[in-house]
């Protein structure tokens, strides 16, 4: 087999295994033509013999971004005419193993790429990673082979996945960016009531507080645009939520945290989106319905991949929020709330009888507010006790730091850990994590030699105080590992720098 992934080569044993695995996989890097007839998701197998199949076709190039713990590879396509595309979109998928219909749908996007070039506007620069936890797809498991959440890795980037998903973010910068799941059209709390969630696909934009309103703006346009288009494809389309069951249960819209991909991605200061597609998890064949749901993603895919109307203006958007200084303070504690109390008619399905029907609500949550805020500061220190596992936090983050090679002094504020809230709370409607920290005042403070010093200066500035500020809620210290660089007396070794040193 001469085809390389950039110098990785496809065994031919992964390639009979992928022409053994049934109609799906009938001659290697095969789909059905028509993905709405697909009836089984792409294996692994699979999309490998696909992608090798697509390499160096047309305007697509194939590569091996990252290896999982059981050496499966995680695969970056990348499609583009040439030169320097203005705009760079960044599609990735499956980072919960269980939740296929987003990878299938970008195969799809990138064969018809292939068949017809002209379906990639010039402006584009695409990349796709259709298949971000490989070892949970063979396993069938939401959690990697690890036994990690990848979409709650974002902040630390322990598993390679993740961390081979922000490597590509830092290098290609996209303009917009899209992270694809699945969600239950018959969760348990629906059924007990007859009923099951009405819409066939929901999408989000960014919103974490930290990021500048314009961006989130933008993001929430393209998300109000996007049920019409469904609607003319015939799928039913909402902003995307999660929650219980309406009327009395709270609802709300995806979560702030930068844990997730959603904001951890659009922290590189694009425009950022989740999608799901809904799945009959407790259907006699879940797949039965695969390829609507492949149709109603490939809707809102290529209306990204096109642009519709909003290209110079997405681009302009991105670009002035990558220009702006850091704020003057930076929020610790936000969550979702419902300001006016206003009503929503939330659609419902009646399960017996297909009925569609409006249950009002006022618990649908609908804006995030922040709660806290805290001044910026210059930057953070390490103390040496903890600086080599925050280095290494600091690198899988393509961070600038500074490893002191003399003492410094400086004006900080160190923060104590008070205690760590494991329980779900349902004022935050968020599992456990919360770290409740208490600040001191600003002190005189000599940093060893050994300790880091991270400005909070050039590009990365908004990234460094989202993953080191001590005093948000959800931080670094819900994490056992990184917990356990806590001092004894709950000292936290980041300190809060507000004065230069002298």
């Amino acid at each position: 087999m001469s085809a390389t992934f950039r110098g990785v080569l496809l065994s031919s044993a992964l390639v009979a295994a992928a022409m053994a695995a049934g109609p799906l996989s009938a001659a290697p890097g095969s789909l059905p033509e028509d993905h709405r007839t697909l009836a089984k998701s792409t294996s692994y197998d699979g999309v490998a013999a696909f992608l090798e199949s697509v390499d160096g076709k047309g305007p697509v190039t194939v590569s091996v971004e990252g290896k999982t713990a059981q050496g499966r590879s995680v695969f970056l396509v990348h499609a583009s005419h040439g030169g320097n595309p203005p705009f760079r979109i960044l599609f990735y998928a499956q980072q919960h193993g269980d939740e296929v219909s987003g990878k299938d749908a970008l195969l799809y996007l990138v064969r018809d790429i292939v068949r017809d070039p002209a379906l990639l506007p010039k402006d584009v620069d695409l990349w796709v990673m259709p298949m971000m936890n490989p070892d949970g797809a063979e396993a069938g498991t939401r959690k990697n082979s690890a036994g990690a959440d990848l979409n709650r890795d974002h902040v630390t980037l322990f598993q390679p996945e993740t961390e081979a998903l922000h490597r590509v973010a830092r290098r290609v910068k996209p303009h917009l960016a899209v992270d694809a799941h699945e969600f239950g059209r018959d969760s348990e709390e629906w059924t007990k009531k007859g009923w099951e969630k009405w819409p066939d696909i929901t999408m989000d934009g960014l919103n974490n507080p930290h990021f500048d309103p314009e961006r989130i703006a933008a993001a929430r346009k393209r998300v109000d645009e996007a049920a019409g288009a469904e609607e003319k494809a015939g799928h039913r389309f909402l902003r995307y939520w999660v929650g219980g069951a309406p009327p009395d249960d709270e609802q709300r819209h995806s979560a702030p945290d930068t844990d997730g991909g959603l904001n951890g991605v659009g922290a590189y200061g694009g425009l950022s989106f989740i999608i799901e597609a809904a799945v009959r998890h407790h259907a006699k064949n879940p797949s039965a319905d695969l390829g609507n749901r492949v149709d109603a993603y490939l809707v809102l895919f290529r209306r990204f991949v096109a642009g519709a109307g909003h290209r110079a203006g997405d681009l302009a958007v991105v670009e002035r929020a990558r220009k702006l200084p850091l704020p003057a303070f930076l929020p610790s504690d936000a969550l979702w709330v419902n300001p006016g109390g206003t009503v929503t008619e939330f659609p419902v399905v009646e399960a017996a009888t297909g009925t569609v029907r409006k249950v009002p609500t006022a618990n649908l949550m609908t804006e995030v507010a922040v709660k806290r805020t805290v001044a910026t500061p210059l930057g953070y220190s390490v103390v040496p006790e903890a600086a080599r596992e925050i280095a290494a936090l600091l690198n899988r983050h393509g961070l600038s730091f500074e490893t002191l090679a003399a003492p410094r002094t400086v004006t900080a504020e160190r923060c104590t850990l008070l205690r760590v809230e494991e329980e779900f709370d349902d004022v935050y409607s968020r599992y456990g994590g919360r770290t409740i920290v208490t600040r001191g005042n600003a002190k005189p403070v000599e940093l060893p030699a050994g300790s880091l010093w991270v400005p909070l200066e050039g590009e990365g500035a908004l990234r460094a105080a989202i993953l080191l500020e001590p005093t948000a809620m959800y931080g670094l210290w819900q994490y056992p590992r990184l917990r356990a660089l806590v001092a004894w007396d709950g000292t936290i070794p980041v300190l809060r720098v507000v004065g230069t040193s002298r």
